[in-house]
């Protein structure tokens, strides 16, 4: 009989999508096939501590009725104290007991800073543990906007109009710099942190007080902030899945609501907007889309999945890569498992297949030689 592996499921975090982790980790622990696998729930506080709870159950429902589910608070009776100083992470059944529970393979629902952008990997590839998703660097740099964007124009891909200011220079002469705003973009125009996602932080302004605003709300993100041309589109999203043989989703398309301005957090998770899989484009632009999507998922140096966001401009019908999600929400609702669906692939598969891609890579780093 084969051995079930341990999947520890990391989810909570201290970045502002600490919500939107929860309800990812709800949805995998409640889908994971338990005959397959043991599953151990490893929370983080919004402070940082790590700890796990005694059921993994405990997080069922926290998405979508409850998607404003608490922070996880400190210790407990029913939590137990991670340990990361031994290799293959441990979970101490009491800060003082001897007796330890090994992970297999680390299943991360961090999403955003410090889960998304290369520090829990680098943390993982330390202590030596297979974990799902991309590595140190496809995650740092991808979670970098302006980098992303530069790489992906490196290599011929098409992005919208964009410039990054960094922080120290807006706080310095921050009239100075709307200025040049101004002078490089029409109205309306987005305002973002360069590092983030879920929409965190992001404006859509008409005028220099509400960019001035959406300037400062930004860089409480981030130390650095991008501002992009607005361009009447159409969004569109595809997925990738795999390591070295990769596959395309079929593409779909988020319709709006007419009182969302754009595609915001309230529009992701609050009241979702529409979803149609597949998106009602012509062939030969699903073609593009995806093709684009793996080229650029090479040159970021991404593994085992990723969500590609395009802007398809409704008037020329040209389409710019907006984004990249390298370990974007995970529950059963979300795009990313619904286009593996239409694909094909239903969403414990999904799961199922996330984890052998984990294995997969981690073999494969084995391989190298320590330099």
């Amino acid at each position: 009989m084969t051995k079930k592996l341990s999947i520890g499921i990391l989810f909570g975090g201290r970045s502002s999508e600490h919500e939107a982790s929860l309800a990812s980790a709800a949805s995998v622990l409640k889908h994971l096939k338990r005959e397959k696998f043991d599953l151990v729930p490893i929370g983080i506080t919004q402070t940082g501590q790590w700890m796990t709870q005694t059921t993994p159950y405990e997080l069922q429902g926290a998405y979508p009725d409850q998607i404003h589910h608490p922070p996880l608070q400190g210790q407990s009776p029913n939590t137990q104290v991670v340990d990361i100083s031994t290799h293959g992470l441990p979970i101490m059944q009491h800060p003082l007991s001897s007796v330890t529970q090994k992970i297999d393979v680390i299943f991360p629902l961090l999403h955003g800073t410090y889960g998304e952008d290369g520090k829990l990997q680098g943390l993982l590839e330390m202590i030596g543990i297979p974990y799902v998703g991309c590595g140190v660097l496809g995650g740092a740099i991808s979670m970098d906007k302006e980098k992303t964007k530069q790489i992906l124009q490196s290599i011929g891909l098409p992005v919208v109009d964009y410039k990054a200011y960094r922080r120290a220079e807006l706080e310095r002469n921050p009239e100075a710099i709307l200025d040049d705003i101004e002078e490089r973009f029409d109205y309306p125009c987005f305002v973002k942190p360069a590092n983030g996602g879920s929409s965190i932080g992001v404006s859509k302004v008409r005028s220099r007080e509400e960019l001035r605003k959406a300037a400062h709300l930004a860089t409480f993100y981030d130390h650095k902030i991008l501002v992009e041309k607005a361009i009447n589109c159409r969004e569109v999203e595809c997925a990738i899945l795999g390591n070295e043989d990769l596959q395309a989703s079929v593409v779909g398309e988020v319709i709006i609501r007419d009182e969302c301005d754009f595609y915001d957090y309230h529009a992701k998770y609050i009241e979702p907007s529409t979803k149609i899989i597949p998106a009602q484009i012509s062939d030969n632009l699903t073609y593009e889309i995806q093709q684009q999507s793996i080229k650029a998922f090479r040159a970021l140096d991404l593994t085992s999945l990723a969500r590609f966001d395009f802007f398809l401009e409704k008037e020329t019908q040209n389409i710019y890569i907006n984004e990249v999600n390298t370990l974007p929400s995970f529950t059963e609702d979300c795009m990313y498992p619904k286009l593996c669906e239409a694909s094909g692939l239903a969403y414990p598969d999904l799961l199922e297949r996330l984890i052998e891609l984990a294995v997969e890579s981690y073999e494969d780093r084995q391989r190298n030689a320590a330099s």
